[in-house]
Parts: structure tokens; sequence; C-alpha cells
């Protein structure tokens, strides 16, 4: 006779196959296309990736999915053919290429990121009343099966290139909360619009970035490094929300631009901020940063000295 105790696993093993054949089929897992695409679940998990990630290697996909190189090269050159994807020298590392998606590879993503919102959102309709315990169940099977906690060294964020709809949100955040930390003036907000609106329209992706954090779905901090001339970048608003801090978040979005100057053969790094940001200051010493001059000025309704720092790469 089974013991309780054995009883009770093959109990819930049972359970977790069952709730796994549901939702399987509730998220259209089973049907030939996912989303009504051409992509399978793998190559739609891998375009993620990619859109969500800063040109990773082939390996560090193979890293985070768990799939077997073989297949993913195969998969990847796949994608090239179709037009999806483009490989990309590492400076760092000769032998190695880096992977970005092509603007059809953003286009085809965003197409099926607008039909999973659409779905998810049609599944939800009908237990809005209901999400808390929806979105606390969801919670108590990621952190029991060991997904809600990170892996050993592994950041509990992620980093993404900037997508429609951040460059709002870096406007409206550094509006707020420079007014409540700092108490600057909407001035303030419209110089961080201006910086942002100038990236866009004069965006050179193979010498500038904007790298977006994002936890638990939620964006978390910005970063930006922009051309200054063939030698010189500039880093400008980093931000990162006060949920977010002591995580490490401000740290590598700064590393990011460093390791990206470098790739991209920049001389140096220079950036522009004020005295009373003691964080932020924290942060780029600790990166090698070094203050070249201060000077007063009035803005933002307040007395403030300006420091401009310089990398040397």
């Amino acid at each position: 006779m089974p013991t309780p105790a054995r009883l009770d696993i093959d109990q819930l093993v049972q359970t977790v196959r069952r709730f796994n054949r549901f939702y399987t089929r509730q998220i259209g897992v089973l049907n030939e296309g996912l989303l009504g695409s051409p992509f399978s679940l793998t190559e739609v998990r891998v375009l993620y990736e990619l859109a969500h990630r800063d040109q990773p290697t082939a390996a560090e996909l193979c890293k985070e999915l768990g799939l077997d190189p073989g297949y993913v090269s195969r998969l990847l050159s796949d994608f090239e053919k179709r037009g999806l994807i483009q490989r990309l020298p590492s400076q760092a590392d000769g032998r190695q290429s880096l992977l970005a998606l092509t603007r059809r590879g953003q286009q085809k993503f965003a197409e099926l990121d607008v039909r999973s919102t659409a779905e998810v959102k049609a599944m939800l309709s009908n237990i809005t009343l209901q999400s808390d315990r929806l979105r606390n169940a969801m919670h108590t099977i990621e952190e029991l099966l060991g997904g809600a906690a990170p892996e050993p060294g592994k950041a509990p964020y992620l980093l993404r290139p900037h997508q429609p709809g951040d460059m709002g949100w870096v406007v409206h955040r550094h509006g707020v909360l420079y007014s409540q930390e700092y108490g600057y003036d909407e001035r303030f907000e419209a110089l961080v619009a201006e910086i942002v609106a100038h990236f866009i329209q004069h965006f050179d992706p193979k010498r500038e970035r904007c790298w977006i954090a994002e936890r638990e779905g939620e964006i978390v901090g910005s970063v930006f490094l922009v051309k200054k001339t063939k030698t010189v970048a500039k880093l400008r608003l980093l931000l990162v929300e006060p949920k977010a801090r002591g995580l490490g978040i401000g740290k590598r979005l700064v590393d990011e631009c460093i390791r990206f100057a470098r790739q991209t053969g920049y001389k140096k790094i220079t950036l522009w901020t004020q005295s009373d940001l003691h964080a932020a200051r924290g942060i780029y010493e600790k990166a090698g940063f070094r203050l070249l001059h201060e000077k007063p000025h009035l803005s933002w309704g307040h007395d403030l000295i300006a420091e401009t720092w310089e990398l040397k790469l």
C-alpha cells in the first residue's frame, strides 16, 4: 500500500499535469503556429529574447533558454534567411557574433507582442474582480517552483533596448522623481523632453543606445549613451525608480554604457550632472569617471552646481 507521503506526491504530479494540459490549451501552445503566426513557441521565445536583450550571442541564448546549441544555430540561420536577424562582429571577441533583430524582425516581434497582449486581455476579460487572486496564485506558483527567486549571480531584472512608448516614460518619471526628490520644477522635465526627442529624431543605432531596465514586467530604470563626436560619447538620463534601488541597476546601466562605448570605438565618455545628485555621482566615481570642472548656475528653481565628468576608455 502506498505511504501517505507517496500518495500526496502522486496526486500533486497529476494535478500539475492536469494544469499543464489546461494552460497549454488555453494559450494556444498546441496550435501549429503560436498566436496565429508561422512561428513555433520556441521561435517566438527566441524572438522575445532578441527583442529584450542588447545584442546577445548564440551561446547566451542557449544558456538562458536551456536549448541545444545545434538547434539554436539552425533556428538562427533560418531567421537570418528570412531577414529577421543580423549578425554583428564582436569587438571584444572576434570568434563571436552579436545578434540583433533587423527592422523586419522588430516589426514581426511587435506584431506578435500585440497579438499576445490582446489574447491575454481577452482571456482575463471575465475575471476583473478576481484579478488579485489570479496574480497572487501565479506569483505563488512561480515562487514555489523556483522561478521567482533569481539564480545566484543573476540579476532580478532585465535590460532591453528602447521601444515605442519608452520615451514618454523617461520624460514623465524624470519630471515626477526630480520634483519629489530634489524640488526641480517643470522646466527640468522640458529639458528631458528635448533630450529624448533629439535622441529619437537623430538616432544612430551603430553608435548610440538607450537601455531600459525592467523588473517583473515594469520599467524601473533607463540610461542613454549618445554620440558627441567621433571619439567622444555622452552618458545621459540615468534614472532608477526608488523601489528598485539597491539591486545594482544603476551600476549595471552605467557598465553597459561603458561596454558599448569601448565596443564601438569611442575614446572617452563624458557626462553632465549636478552636485546634489549624490547617488548617481557615487556610481560614476566607482565606474572610474573623474570630475573635470564645476560651474554654478540657476536652473529649475534652484541654485545648483553643474559638474562635468569624464572617463577615458
